[in-house]
């Protein structure tokens, strides 16, 4: 895929808008490869190979571990993840699928077992960050690899 055009230049206020979103979800106090595994998880629900790319190896760089990025597309039979991130991880799916039955009160009360209303409210949203970080790679065409 070809990009259609930068974004970044072509909106610059729009772009900054969503650095201003990106910049709050990293000063949230969200453990910072929970939030790497919530991007990836969420970018390969939607299809975002950019975001992928790009966040498999911002979680290296944090310590991840390949099995656990491997593996993350199929986390409920892997057993190499706690049950708070499996927890995360559903509400991650749940909220960036938003339409298939949105967030279950089971699911919330999961959630809530390992987080308070605050960081439960900064779960929501790094989701909802990413989520619109890999709409605009794709809605624009922007295509992995992703080079720093």
């Amino acid at each position: 895929m070809q990009a259609r055009f930068n974004y970044h230049q072509a909106n610059p206020q729009a772009y900054q808008a969503m650095l201003q979103l990106e910049k709050f979800v990293n000063e949230s106090g969200l453990d910072k490869k929970l939030v790497e595994l919530i991007k990836i998880r969420a970018s390969q629900i939607n299809g975002c190979a950019f975001c992928l790319d790009m966040h498999t190896q911002d979680a290296r760089k944090l310590g991840e571990t390949e099995q656990r990025i491997y593996l993350l597309n199929v986390w409920r039979e892997a057993a190499v993840y706690t049950e708070a991130e499996r927890a995360v991880l559903a509400l991650t799916e749940a909220v960036t699928e938003i339409s298939k039955g949105g967030v279950s009160d089971a699911l919330y009360e999961q959630v809530r077992k390992h987080f308070d209303e605050k960081e439960y409210v900064n779960l929501l949203m790094a989701i909802n960050t990413i989520n619109s970080w890999n709409r605009l790679a794709i809605a624009t065409g922007m295509s992995a690899p992703y080079n720093r």
